[in-house]
């Protein structure tokens, strides 16, 4: 028996082991990207890269872009009166590049900056977990769950590169102005008299009051008669916990989030009304979660009005927001692109690493990325500091 066969059984008796017959959809893309060796995130099936890959993020177009953002790290650094130690806490590392690409420039740019960071990574696949320990063995990097961090213990910076997108989500619809939750059941085909059995959806109720509430915290109102029936969206719980324990963990500095998505008034817009789920496997998208089991990535943009008004609750101050674009440009990504034609390099290679660092900015792209920095415990005049990435680029 395969994994993905193996995966679906495991599924299957979560459903029929429910009194209802069904699991919220959270529920389920919990398990098919994170159940224990089956799922995507937790199994080998995890192809990150620009050829051949699942998805490719922006690491994997070369260094620069785990420079730059070292670079706005020294930067907090500096603005938070050069603490030490400084922690720098990746949360979901991938296959490691982007740690590797921090710490590497760090050590030949900024040496005495590097000897004391304190190097965490929040990491819930163990085979990317081993992936990271092997890339990054020449640092001292420490591997930690989120119960071996005391609350209040950071000075430093948490930061994420499309971590986020990569939750569970609740997915709901609208029928008559009210909210219906989707939930995921088994479904039997018969065929000359031998039985096969699929995932399928049903509404219900919702599972918890806090869709709601969800709705509620972002001021979207379903119940007005611009959302038609059958309207349906996602809701990020998750999302609202993660952060609560990030701004828990953390004494003083910054958040640094980088993910695909927008604010709540263009996320749950009615023209919107298949949402934004999307399911990656081999460099293709499409909208069926319900194939490819275990083999394939499944994301939902993030609500980023959602984790700055959270976040506010949390004591989380909003720094700012940008595109990935402005920020890299504003952190010295054009001089970057200029200084490519005063480099000796062949052609081919001139062009590659063009095309690299434009599709780090490009706004059908990776350029329209958002970046959301919130602090903690800073003090009026290093609140008052600017952060380069997120002043104007010129």
């Amino acid at each position: 028996m395969n994994h993905q066969t193996q995966l679906f059984e495991i599924i299957a008796n979560h459903i029929t082991s429910h009194p209802q017959q069904r699991i919220t959809f959270a529920e389920y893309m919990d398990l098919v990207l994170y159940y224990p060796e089956y799922g995507y995130y937790s199994s080998d099936a995890v192809n990150i890269g620009f050829q051949g890959g699942d998805f490719f993020t922006s690491s994997s177009l070369g260094d620069d872009f785990g420079e730059i953002l070292a670079m706005q790290f020294f930067q907090m650094w500096e603005n938070l009166g050069k603490p030490q130690p400084f922690y720098l806490v990746e949360m979901g590392a991938g296959k490691g590049i982007l740690a590797s690409q921090i710490l590497n420039y760090l050590k030949s740019q900024h040496p005495d900056f590097f000897q004391l960071i304190e190097y965490i990574i929040v990491e819930k696949s163990p085979n990317l977990q081993q992936e990271q320990k092997q890339r990054l063995a020449e640092f001292s990097v420490q591997w930690l769950n989120w119960e071996s961090i005391k609350s209040n213990s950071i000075i430093g910076c948490f930061f994420s590169n499309e971590l986020v997108d990569a939750f569970p989500v609740h997915q709901f619809t609208i029928e008559d102005g009210t909210l219906k939750e989707i939930y995921v059941t088994i479904q039997e085909h018969k065929k000359n008299d031998i039985s096969d059995y699929s995932f399928t959806e049903i509404l219900g109720e919702p599972s918890t009051p806090k869709l709601a509430e969800y709705l509620k915290l972002v001021n979207i109102d379903i119940s007005q008669n611009t959302y038609e029936n059958g309207y349906r969206s996602e809701i990020n719980l998750a999302a609202l916990d993660w952060l609560s324990i990030v701004a828990d963990c953390l004494q003083k500095g910054y958040v640094l989030t980088i993910d695909y998505g927008y604010p709540a008034s263009r996320y749950y817009l009615p023209r919107r009304s298949q949402g934004t789920l999307q399911c990656y496997y081999q460099h293709r998208h499409h909208n069926n979660p319900y194939i490819n089991i275990g083999k394939q990535d499944i994301t939902a943009h993030v609500d980023f009005t959602a984790l700055e008004i959270w976040g506010e609750k949390c004591g989380l101050k909003t720094v700012g927001w940008t595109q990935q674009g402005l920020f890299l440009m504003a952190l010295g990504l054009g001089e970057r692109i200029a200084a490519l034609s005063h480099q000796e390099q062949s052609i081919s290679q001139l062009l590659k690493r063009r095309e690299a660092l434009h599709q780090l900015i490009s706004p059908e792209g990776l350029g329209n990325f958002g970046v959301l920095v919130q602090s903690k415990g800073l003090t009026e005049i290093q609140a008052r500091r600017s952060l380069q990435g997120l002043t104007i680029p010129e």
